[in-house]
């Protein structure tokens, strides 16, 4: 991972008053431990017309794997591989901006105890990035920096320039050039947006890193004609620290407008009276969307296969219209927290007629679970390995046929919406597989056109217009009875 940071100068001025901007002697290379691996500072050149800095991290893959709790990918050897071989140690990220702040921490707030009057003066700087990702091509780079004053050379890099034909990778050479700039606006430009093009950050977002990119984005981010693009990304799309950034910055801009401070502002707005809302959290969604098309299909009878801890089927009996409950699952110990949560030892004597808890395995067919009008599989068949899955499909749509069956899993693309996931990570470290939306709905039409049933396909939590949700649910449907289809 590699960035040069260039000035030009005079005998006045020489471009050597880099080292002292960045407190780092042209004559030495230098080298910072950081929690990901080595940071070294170098000077390819350095005399008084033109001085080059590079900061060049080398990423321990190994240190970044422990460092993220060593979250495994369950049975895939090959995503499990992905932990260590990626493009982390390559290309500029979050790791990059976190190293341009620890090194240059200094240069970074425009402070220099040698030489005071230096952060101060304006001066030509060409930066360099070989290779950057850009989650919206080289045409959100220049939407982001040339606002601030770059002129942007975007370049994008080939997947292979031996087989053109494959076309271009999500990579980018970039340069900016600025005739007239202070160095610690451009460490600040770099430091934010760096991981907003990557899309994606190697650390938990907490809500510290509100006040971070309001320290970085002073006097720029408010007017940027990006600035909820580039808020959204850098707070790793976290609704509510968003929606706080935003509003703060809002003030910063009424401020600036009335020629007044922040505080005189902020003060003459009302305490707010209302309570906010948080975001429903994905698994209540679940329950909410399941419960949902339960009851349009007018099911009172439900099998939850996979009940784990119980969570459905204590929602389900809140409802009356569900006369029947079974959870099912493998696990002894799971059955017995479900048993606590639902306190079945001391229901009242009509409640307990309303539910059942047995052990069972989804990949063997069982008599205990035919007649019923539904069955629920949520998020179970990613922690199938994949050879088993028609072992589960035969059990549950050959054998048990309930009228209605709905069947929720994680859709991996929207995984890249979770900074907080590890490039190359599934959601949980039991998940065989996680499939796309493409992948689900080719598995999920073939299950309904071998047995019988139609199949249509529900967005569970925030659809988003790229990677579509979080969850993904189909909803099959009894259409030909199994005497007829035999015959």
């Amino acid at each position: 991972m590699f960035l040069t940071i260039t000035t030009t100068g005079t005998p006045e001025r020489p471009a050597t008053d880099l080292g002292y901007l960045l407190h780092k002697h042209p004559e030495k290379a230098q080298a910072f431990s950081t929690s990901y691996g080595t940071a070294h500072v170098l000077y390819p050149e350095a005399d008084a017309e033109r001085c080059t800095a590079a900061l060049l991290l080398e990423v321990d893959a190994v240190a970044l794997v422990r460092r993220g709790k060593g979250k495994g990918r369950g049975g895939a050897p090959d995503a499990a591989l992905a932990q260590y071989v990626n493009d982390r140690p390559y290309a500029a990220s979050s790791l990059l901006a976190v190293a341009l702040s620890g090194v240059f921490s200094s240069a970074m707030k425009g402070v220099c105890n040698a030489r005071p009057e230096l952060p101060a003066q304006p001066r030509p700087l060409r930066i360099e990035v070989p290779a950057l990702p850009a989650r919206g091509g080289p045409g959100l780079v220049r939407q982001l920096f040339e606002p601030l004053g770059w002129t942007v050379t975007a370049e994008p890099v080939p997947l292979d320039t031996e087989f053109p034909q494959w076309g271009d990778s999500r990579y980018v050479r970039l340069e900016l050039e600025s005739a007239d700039r202070t160095l610690a606006e451009a460490l600040r430009h770099l430091y934010v947006l760096l991981p907003v093009l990557d899309d994606a950050k190697h650390y938990w977002v907490a809500p510290d890193e509100v006040d971070k990119l309001l320290r970085a984005g002073e006097g720029w981010l408010p007017g940027h004609p990006e600035q909820k693009l580039i808020t959204s990304r850098y707070l790793a799309r976290r609704w509510s620290l968003t929606r706080a950034a935003t509003e703060r910055l809002e003030l910063v801009r009424l401020a600036e407008t009335d020629d007044s401070e922040v505080e005189e502002i902020d003060n003459a707005v009302g305490a707010e009276t209302e309570t906010e809302e948080r975001p429903t959290p994905l698994a209540v969604r679940r329950r909410e969307a399941i419960t949902a098309a339960l009851k349009a299909s007018g099911a009172a009878r439900v099998l939850d296969l996979g009940c784990g801890q119980g969570q459905l089927v204590q929602t389900l009996l809140k409802d009356p219209a569900f006369t029947e409950i079974v959870g099912v699952d493998v696990s002894m110990r799971a059955l017995t927290i479900a048993s606590r949560r639902l306190k079945l030892d001391r229901m009242g004597e009509r409640q307990a007629a309303r539910v059942k808890l047995f052990q069972g395995s989804l990949a063997y067919t069982d008599r205990r679970i035919k007649g019923y009008d539904a069955a629920v599989l949520s998020e179970v068949i990613e922690h199938l390995d994949l050879p088993r899955l028609p072992a589960l499909e035969y059990a549950v749509f050959g054998s048990a046929r309930p009228r209605t069956v709905l069947v929720t899993t994680p859709n991996v693309e929207y995984n890249v919406r979770w900074e907080s996931l590890p490039a190359g990570q599934v959601r949980h470290g039991d998940h065989r597989f996680e499939w796309t939306r493409a992948e689900f709905r080719a598995w999920a039409e073939a299950v309904a056109e071998r047995h019988g049933y139609g199949a249509e396909f529900v967005p569970v939590g925030p659809d988003d217009p790229e990677v579509g949700p979080p969850t993904q649910m189909a909803v099959f449907t009894l259409t030909t009875p199994k005497e007829a289809k035999a015959a």
